[in-house]
């Protein structure tokens, strides 16, 4: 008889599931059984990763309108924030409106899924949450006031997520990576570009892997295969850490 996959029987919520991070992670948790809504606000990418991977419902929300969050589904073992986008520029000359976007989609959108995810997890004595920070949520970078101020608002709310959930059965920890191969980091770099004056090789190689002791961009997959260990075997007694993958950003 076959063994029964780790989350059989269980569900997961990921947010930015249409490329990317977000996509990798939604992938390792079907493998390892579970039943995936895969959320982003453009339909066709989570369509098309449905389509693809059995055990993942592709699902369109917009994380910037708050009613929308909360019309998504609560009955969630093993929730991934994830989504986020970025901006470029300083604070002198950041518009508000786009503040308060990023805010609104990288932490108040992620409160609004934890608080609706935790009675289905208390009761099941059992839960996940593992936030998609980066290692923007442990150090700062000019000209990203909103993605900074958002990813150091996500570290805190894990925390006490991981502090109020323990007794339930539940933990919460982050994710720190540095730079990812994805879309959002691909846009970053034509941002940078811009805002320096300099070619986008030259961003690359002179302003995102200047911290970075391992010198390449980190692939989605290796962001998922470290997920899989926050709802894995060795899971129940890890929880309000934060574990960096960011070939030694943040040993300086």
């Amino acid at each position: 008889m076959t063994a029964p996959a780790l989350l059989s029987g269980k569900k997961a919520l990921v947010t930015g599931a249409g490329s990317g991070i977000g996509a990798a992670v939604a992938r390792r948790l079907a493998a390892d059984g579970a039943q995936v809504y895969a959320v982003d606000i453009a339909p066709d990418p989570v369509k098309a990763l449905a389509d693809e991977v059995s055990g993942i419902e592709a699902v369109t929300c917009d994380l910037s309108d708050l009613d929308a969050v909360d019309e998504l589904p609560s009955d969630i073992d093993v929730l991934v924030n994830n989504a986020g986008r970025q901006h470029v520029s300083p604070i002198q000359d950041f518009d508000p409106a786009i503040f308060h976007q990023i805010l609104t989609i990288m932490l108040e959108a992620p409160f609004r899924l934890i608080r609706a995810s935790l009675p289905h997890m208390y009761e099941a004595g059992w839960g996940r949450v593992v936030n998609i920070s980066s290692a923007h949520g442990l150090r700062a970078s000019p000209f990203k006031s909103a993605y900074v101020a958002s990813k150091h608002g996500l570290e805190g709310l894990s925390k006490v997520t991981a502090l109020e959930g323990a007794e339930h059965g539940v933990t919460s920890n982050c994710i720190n990576p540095a730079y990812v191969r994805t879309p959002l980091v691909e846009k970053q770099i034509a941002d940078q570009a811009r805002v320096h004056g300099i070619s986008e090789d030259e961003v690359v190689t002179k302003i995102m892997l200047t911290p970075v002791a391992v010198k390449r961009l980190i692939e989605p997959s290796e962001v998922a295969e470290l997920a899989a260990v926050l709802w894995g075997p060795a899971s129940p007694s890890i929880t309000g850490s934060s574990f960096t993958q960011d070939g030694g950003w943040t040993a300086h």
